[in-house]
């Protein structure tokens, strides 16, 4: 391997797996290295409540893809989501007085006022995601370098995350000896691995269906307009079949891996199914419809929460890209066609591309927020942005 050549590793944390990608960044091309998988633990509700256990977790991915790699991670880009991750809209303005030619550090100065706010103090800000400017009072400017007006007003939306749940992550990798160059909410991350540039200019959602949480990102003119995170998640779909059914957690999860689909009519749902029971009690059945009914009504409420994010923005016919899904949520069948229902938009499942080497065992949206750390990574290497804040803003500046 090349002296020249660095190391990027992306870690997604999950609530029931933890993820590791590890790539090499040869100039501008990254190239996949290896990964590692592991069991995850020490998680409650999509919150960390055993430290030691996260970290366990953590280390036996990290070393599994170092062990195929060949090599030893300087640190890892840590994906961090939850109900906790909130976005939201904010401006700066900034008064020259006079008119005046505009420079980098104008564009900077503005977009830090505009991420000037109060948070509340159990809060801290994770991203600062510049949208556009105005000059005078026209607006939608993405890059108005060499403009000339006397007032300047940056649009951002900040993502702010609670200093707790932050902090009990950063924790956890500090305890299984991983130094964290970043922590990115995961479908901001996943995006750099499942969309292009052009993707995100003609206006996409992405939805990260986790276990215990979904994150949403909404790109339109290659800027973000919605990052947010919906309390409904993979663990409701399986919490509704044990509820209705009367079966263990496990046997509910069995039963939808097996047999479930997020619509009627796409499966036969006129066949039976059988229950598992104690073994006191004999077998049942249940028609298969009575299953998919329970996953159509919560798959339908999902979708229905993000069109209320999307109606919330102005964003609801402008996803000319469609939707993309992500997750392990999203491989349950039907998901796609309840999006395009819902979402009267095209729908499909988010894969990682852009990748040299990427193996095909990897395409699955399940890896997609892992390899988009590992971008992310190589991002901030690229960049060689020394500070959490100046990324987001210099990341349009500079561009």
């Amino acid at each position: 391997m090349s002296s020249r050549t660095q190391i990027t590793a992306g870690l997604d944390a999950g609530s029931s797996r933890t993820r590791c990608v590890i790539c090499a960044l040869e100039g501008d091309r990254i190239r996949y290295l290896s990964h590692g998988l592991a069991t995850s633990a020490g998680w409650s509700k999509g919150r960390v409540v055993d430290q030691v256990a996260v970290a366990e977790s953590m280390k036996a991915a990290v070393i599994d893809a170092e062990r195929g790699a060949g090599v030893s991670s300087a640190g890892v880009t840590l994906g961090i989501g939850g109900t906790h991750i909130v976005g939201a809209q904010s401006r700066g303005t900034y008064e020259f007085g006079r008119p005046r030619e505009l420079t980098a550090g104008d564009l900077s100065y503005a977009a830090e006022l505009a991420c000037d706010v109060l948070l509340e103090h159990d809060r801290m800000l994770l991203h600062v995601l510049p949208q556009d400017f105005t000059l005078d009072g026209r607006s939608g400017y993405r890059k108005p370098h060499r403009g000339v007006c006397s007032r300047l007003e940056a649009n951002v939306h900040i993502v702010t995350a609670s200093i707790q749940e932050h902090q009990a992550l950063i924790a956890a990798a500090h305890l299984a000896s991983l130094p964290v160059e970043e922590t990115v909410f995961e479908p901001l991350a996943a995006s750099y691995a499942c969309l292009y540039p052009e993707d995100r200019a003609r206006g996409v959602a992405v939805v990260d269906l986790g276990m215990q949480s979904t994150g949403l990102t909404v790109y339109d003119g290659d800027s973000i307009q919605i990052a947010s995170s919906i309390p409904v998640s993979s663990d409701h779909f399986t919490r509704d079949i044990s509820s209705v059914f009367k079966v263990t957690y496990e046997d509910a999860e069995c039963l939808k891996q097996q047999y479930g689909c997020a619509l009627l009519g796409l499966t036969a749902d006129s066949s039976l199914i059988e229950v598992p029971s104690p073994e006191s009690r004999g077998p049942r059945e249940k028609r298969r419809a009575d299953l998919n009914e329970i996953l159509e009504a919560r798959a339908e409420e999902l979708f229905h929460r993000v069109l209320a994010e999307l109606q919330r923005a102005g964003m609801e016919r402008s996803l000319y890209e469609g939707v993309v899904l992500i997750g392990g949520g999203s491989l349950l069948p039907g998901m796609c066609d309840m999006a395009e229902r819902v979402l009267n938009c095209q729908a499909g499942n988010g894969l990682a591309k852009g990748i040299a080497n990427w193996p095909d065992e990897l395409n699955s949206p399940q890896w997609t927020t892992a390899a988009g750390l590992a971008m992310y990574s190589a991002r901030l290497k690229l960049n060689r942005t020394p500070a959490r804040r100046a990324s987001g803003l210099l990341g349009l500046v500079m561009r």
